[in-house]
């Protein structure tokens, strides 16, 4: 395989910068300080401060178009097309960007624990900070055998700017994805959570071609080897519910799912701080320590350690840490197939039962719809939580035709007969503004129940409005939170507000219902 130095020469760096490889945390860390790339907190954990862009810039993301590929992207908002001459031209940008550096570094590495299915990455940036944070979420495990042609690249440059309109974008930042080449640019932002989407993105483009399913979700493992998966979009409670003392976590936001079971994709964890509590998240909070680094959130002057309930620079406020910072994870990553499947959704109409079991016909329904709302910070522009559709749980990153992901999920599901259930982490007794936000030890309690086989064995009667089955009682939850209606004061309201999401369900529906047909 080349060098950075002569992949640069390769793609026509000019002047090739100095360039650092696979430093150490440590190396990267005096680094970052010493360029103001980053400050230390009182417990010495690099903290690093994004400006405009405080989370990802969906709108500044692109997929070139190529006659090779074309016939399975799934084009639209989530896969918005570039020309081969604007992709051209902002390479240009970014190659003259390289050589007015005074060096970059490269994290070399991998991604999937599952050797079968794991492909080979090189990771290129401007700053220091980005390539600690890509030797956290990466693996460092390098592919046996792998050459060239086998290595996903991302080059990430936060200086360098488009000029908008003018270079076929949207504004000075852009995402950039050839899957032809196996490249991603990143340019005009420091967000750094689009260098782990962007690899997230590819491996959803590769291995559901390979029969692969890639997933967006955490998983864990109970004593007994019993795998459970949790899926989400940001927000809705992977990190935190899979975060649990009692069982061995295997990862908490990107998996796939092969003939050998589920694996991680990753090799550390990505955690929202907003109101970080260390009652209700010990693990996350235990793991802000010197070794992780942390975006955007605000440290106080007087005392130099965090405020985790201050959101005035954005409520995505994050830490990134190594799976080895989690007392309880899985050392392989990796586990059986799995025996429960949830499915977490933030439902800011506050209509949604708590939990759901879900028959088959309604589990590909709603992995297809995967309905939740976009909360605040995650997403540039948004203020309040927002109801969403978002295929699969993770439509941003699932670049190919739905069909693809769908009919491996069922497959998935039928072959190794899956329980699968759908959880309300969003709003109770009224939708955002009035009601309140579901109760985390009410959440944990209804999980615990399913993982432990006592919710199956619970009577359940059937919701009045999108025809779920509920449980009616559970140990720790008041019977009364199990079904929404009763949670409301005014019933009558809560039956408008439970028809028109009915509504926006069907709608979304009639866009894919020829898809679903067909699968099922």
């Amino acid at each position: 395989m080349r060098s950075t130095s002569d992949f640069l020469k390769y793609i026509g760096c000019k002047k090739v910068p100095p360039v650092r490889e696979n430093m150490s945390i440590g190396e990267l860390t005096e680094i970052a300080l010493s360029k103001d790339e980053a400050v230390l907190s009182k417990n010495g954990v690099l903290t690093a401060y994004t400006g405009k862009y405080t989370g990802r810039s969906p709108k500044d993301k692109f997929t070139v178009e190529r006659p090779e590929y074309k016939d399975v992207i799934n084009w639209g908002s989530s896969n918005r097309p570039i020309s081969s001459e604007k992709f051209e031209g902002i390479y240009a940008k970014v190659r003259a960007h390289i050589e007015t550096l005074p060096e970059v570094f490269v994290f070399e590495g991998s991604a999937g624990a599952d050797a079968a299915s794991a492909i080979p990455v090189r990771i290129i940036t401007e700053y220091a900070w980005h390539s600690f944070f890509a030797s956290l979420l990466m693996r460092k495990e390098k592919v046996a055998g792998a050459n060239e042609e086998d290595i996903f690249t991302i080059i990430d440059v936060p200086g360098c700017l488009a000029e908008g309109e003018k270079d076929g974008v949207n504004s000075e930042a852009f995402v950039l994805v050839d899957f032809l080449n196996r490249l991603v640019l990143i340019g005009g932002t420091k967000y750094a959570g689009e260098i782990k989407k962007s690899v997230f993105s590819y491996l959803n483009y590769l291995l559901p071609q390979k029969g692969v399913l890639s997933m967006h979700c955490s998983a864990t493992a109970g004593a007994k080897g019993d795998v459970a998966l949790y899926f989400g979009l940001s927000g809705t409670g992977k990190t935190t519910l899979s975060a649990d003392a009692s069982r061995k976590l295997l990862g908490d936001d990107e998996h796939g799912w092969s003939a050998n079971g589920v694996f991680n994709i990753e090799g550390g964890c990505y955690a929202k701080c907003i109101n970080l509590d260390p009652e209700k998240e010990p693990q996350i909070y235990s793991a802000i320590k010197a070794g992780a680094v942390v975006e955007n959130v605000v440290i106080k002057k007087e005392s130099g350690e965090y405020d985790f309930t201050d959101n005035s620079l954005t409520e995505n406020t994050r830490v990134a840490y190594p799976l080895e910072f989690i007392g309880t994870r899985e050392p392989s990553a990796k586990g059986g197939h799995p025996t429960n499947i949830f499915f977490l959704t933030a439902d800011a109409f506050g209509v949604l039962p708590p939990i759901s079991r879900l028959s088959k016909e309604q589990a590909l329904y709603y992995f297809l719809c995967g309905y939740t709302s976009k909360l605040a910070g995650t997403e540039r522009g948004i203020a309040e939580p927002q109801a969403n559709f978002s295929l699969f749980f993770g439509e941003p990153f699932m670049p190919l035709r739905s069909e693809y992901y769908l009919a491996l999920f069922k497959k998935l599901i039928t072959d190794h007969k899956v329980s699968v259930y759908l959880v309300n982490t969003g709003w109770t007794g009224g939708g955002y503004g009035v009601g309140k936000r579901m109760s985390l030890p009410h959440t944990r309690a209804l999980i615990d129940a399913v993982l432990k086989g006592t919710l199956g064995r619970a009577s359940f009667e059937k919701e009045a409005f999108f025809g779920l089955e509920i449980p009616t009682a559970c140990d720790n939850v008041p019977t009364e939170v199990l079904n929404p209606m009763n949670a409301w004061k005014d019933r009558g309201a809560y039956e408008s507000k439970a028809k028109e999401l009915v509504g926006l369900f069907e709608q979304n529906y009639a866009k894919y219902a020829d898809v679903l047909k067909k699968v099922i």
